[in-house]
């Protein structure tokens, strides 16, 4: 059960300045989803070459980290959260050789890197699932995963239905027959994603066991933490009871309360904590806790987590009265457990902030102004690669679409995963690929050099631009105490639209969320999401930073 032991390595070059656990508490951190952010080898598909060659670019911004979304071994069944080697990396994304060179790199540019572990299922061609299903029902291998005698609709028909009622997230049943053609193995699986990704049985040690020697291993060859997928899900009821409706687990697996948020998974996190603990300095932890804030919080308790994601806060739309409610109950949250919330507006399975705040221009004004107010919020902020860009939601043709979520449940991601733009030039990728011998895995839409990397670096009033600003920013009020790890925030809406943050010691943030100009607060504007259009006004969909002294 043991995962392989890493190969002797230093862990990288050690980054500049001075090293403390608290880093996070501050940080500003990039999403990479590798097989869309850089194709270093022209096979159409973003890879560690790739990455490692735009490293630099990633540094410019000013940025504290990258978290990389998964590149180990895996039959892509879900663009690599279907895992069959956790140990390892994807021929389809490079060599472990090329992971420690980027690792080095990154280290040596002042960037931490963050990996993906996806403890709550793994591909269903891991050599332990295929083991299980060799070895038969009642066996050991077994139960490493939820092998489950089916139900019987009738004495003629032996375990044809399902164990219980449980839906799939990506639509559909969640079980699946172990051996389908069988008269003898009746037994089903649990899979709440797709059919390839089996659920891993969390009530049977050895799985606790197993996962440990998978974290000591990258933390081992020096990586700084870890983003935990669907952290909230391992451990299901007991006995495995139907749920109260059978509709779709989607939405977080809120609808179904036997399968996340069961008590016992909190123990996963405190012997994770002490494991991060051990090193120096220690490693983060970051959930993927899509829970209603109140429950979330109680996955950055003392012992558990340094981090989760502020899911209440990505799912809003442009509402200024939401926003408020929403951040007041993220810092009760934070007063009540200590953890500060870790604000998103976007990642790689939400539609992008441009398109999603109206779409076109007026989105487009509204997602860079959510920008710069996500940058003055307290605590960490993560940004999706192409959120510095502006990028819109892409509507992929429906024969291009490659998301299991499109094939069983009508819904697809892939407009939110399309290579980025790096060069203006028309070609079939944009840059993305150093050497076109293919288009890329996703179609790159009309127009898309518009948006490219190259272009707007050479614009100064350009997304890309704004977002460095930020962020520079951000960073000198940490280092000149303006910004602190104690700051709150504290809510509220003025004039109906007006969404006011103000952090202590007197740092405000305000959005103007509705169709009419408002009145600034008073307080010496230090930054702008677009140029003030007159003394004493902020006009609609426009984000300020404002120092009160």
């Amino acid at each position: 059960m043991s995962a392989p032991a890493p190969a002797t390595h230093d862990g990288g070059a050690p980054l500049p300045g001075p090293a403390t656990a608290e880093w996070w508490q501050s940080a500003v951190i990039y999403q990479v989803y590798p097989r869309s952010f850089a194709d270093g080898n022209g096979d159409g598909v973003g890879d560690l070459p790739g990455l490692i060659a735009r490293l630099p670019y990633i540094a410019s911004l000013g940025v504290d980290g990258i978290w990389m979304t998964p590149f180990q071994p895996s039959p892509q069944v879900d663009q690599g959260y279907d895992v069959s080697d956790y140990c390892g990396v994807d021929p389809l994304f490079g060599t472990m050789e090329d992971f420690d060179r980027l690792l080095e790199l990154a280290h040596s540019l002042g960037l931490r890197i963050l990996l993906d572990v996806v403890p709550n299922h793994c591909s269903s061609e891991h050599p332990l699932f295929q083991q299980a299903l060799a070895a038969g029902p009642g066996s050991r291998e077994r139960e490493l995963f939820h092998f489950v005698e089916g139900r019987s609709s009738g004495p003629e028909s032996p375990s044809d239905l399902p164990p219980n009622n449980w839906q799939s997230v990506f639509g559909g049943q969640a079980w699946s027959r172990a051996t389908p053609d069988s008269d003898t193995d009746t037994e089903w699986y649990l899979h709440l994603f797709s059919a390839g990704q089996p659920d891993w049985n969390w009530r049977n040690p050895e799985v606790g066991d197993y996962f440990e020697d998978v974290l000591r291993f990258w933390f081992d060859k020096g990586v700084d933490g870890l983003r935990i997928d669907v952290a909230h899900a391992l451990f299901k009821a007991e006995g495995l009871p139907d749920a109260p409706s059978a509709s779709p687990v989607v939405d977080g697996l809120r609808s179904n309360p036997l399968v996340s948020d069961q008590e016992e998974v909190h123990e996963v996190y405190r012997r994770w904590r002490r494991l991060a603990e051990q090193y120096q300095p220690q490693r983060l932890l970051v959930g993927e806790v899509n829970l209603e804030p109140s429950r979330a919080a109680r996955y950055t308790r003392g012992d558990e987590m340094h981090q989760a994601f502020a899911f209440a806060f990505v799912r809003l739309g442009w509402d200024a009265v939401a926003w408020a409610a929403v951040g007041t109950e993220l810092e009760a949250a934070r007063t009540l457990h200590g953890a500060a919330p870790t604000w998103a507006l976007e990642n790689h399975d939400i539609v992008r902030s441009a398109t999603r705040f109206g779409g076109g221009r007026l989105g487009a004004r509204r997602a860079r102004a959510a920008l710069v107010a996500l940058l003055g919020l307290p605590g960490s902020a993560y940004i999706y690669q192409g959120q510095e860009l502006g990028l819109p939601e892409v509507d992929v043709p429906v024969d291009s679409r490659v998301d299991p979520m499109w094939a069983r449940g009508g819904v697809t991601r892939d407009g939110a995963r399309v290579p980025l733009p790096w060069a203006e030039n028309p070609s079939l990728t944009h840059g993305f690929s150093e050497r076109e011998a293919a288009g890329p895995w996703l179609p790159v839409p009309e127009g898309w050099g518009d948006y490219a990397v190259e272009r707007q670096q050479q614009d100064p009033h350009s997304v890309l631009h704004l977002a460095t600003q930020a962020i520079a920013l951000r960073r000198r009020l940490w280092d000149e105490g303006v910004f602190t790890a104690d700051d709150g925030g504290t809510w509220r809406v003025e004039e109906g639209t007006l969404l006011l943050c103000e952090r202590s010691p007197g740092f405000l943030v305000a959005l103007a969320m509705g169709a009419e100009r408002v009145k600034l607060p008073a307080g010496v504007v230090l930054f702008s999401a677009f140029p003030l259009a007159e003394d004493g006004w902020l006009q609609p969909d426009n984000a300020v930073w404002i120092r009160r002294d």
